[in-house]
């Protein structure tokens, strides 16, 4: 990729650029109309990111000297197909840098870790309501699934 200044260089989420990444995941709440992480969640969020055996990776994408995406995946497993899958938590641009292919381009860099880590698949959710990432996923070829996602959160177990 061309290091000009419109170029989208993708970097791993670290100590230096953490307040950045984290400034970009308060945005995708606001953007989702949910509460953002509280300090405790954005402790937990720093340690298992950064800690030497982390529980999810990080990437931001940056444009000059400016944070404007980033994307959050971990592993799972599949026993059908006994190979890894990435999970892909979170992909998310600052409104004023999409349609400009900086989705597409973190999307890439996924697909590229899938491939590199032997995966048998990627999966994520899309809100019923975000109609552009549904459509943005169904143009990247990806099928949505007859199954309903389901969640117990932490004071249901």
């Amino acid at each position: 990729m061309k290091k000009d200044e419109n170029s989208l260089l993708i970097e791993k989420v670290s100590l230096k650029n953490f307040n950045d990444f984290l400034a970009l995941v308060v945005k995708l709440a606001q953007f989702e109309e949910l509460t953002p992480p509280n300090e405790d969640a954005q402790r937990r969020l720093r340690e298992d990111c950064l800690s030497k055996t982390p529980k999810y990776e990080a990437y931001l994408g940056r444009i000059s000297k400016k944070y404007v995406a980033y994307v959050i995946y971990f592993y799972t497993y599949s026993s059908f197909l006994a190979l890894p899958t990435l999970f892909l938590e979170d992909i998310f641009v600052l409104e004023e840098h999409k349609r400009q292919g900086v989705g597409q381009k973190m999307f890439d860099f996924c697909r590229k870790k899938a491939k590199q880590e032997g995966c048998g698949r990627i999966e994520f959710t899309v809100l019923d309501w975000n109609k552009p990432a549904q459509m943005f996923y169904e143009k990247n070829k990806a099928t949505r699934m007859n199954w309903y996602f389901y969640r117990l959160t932490r004071k249901d177990f």
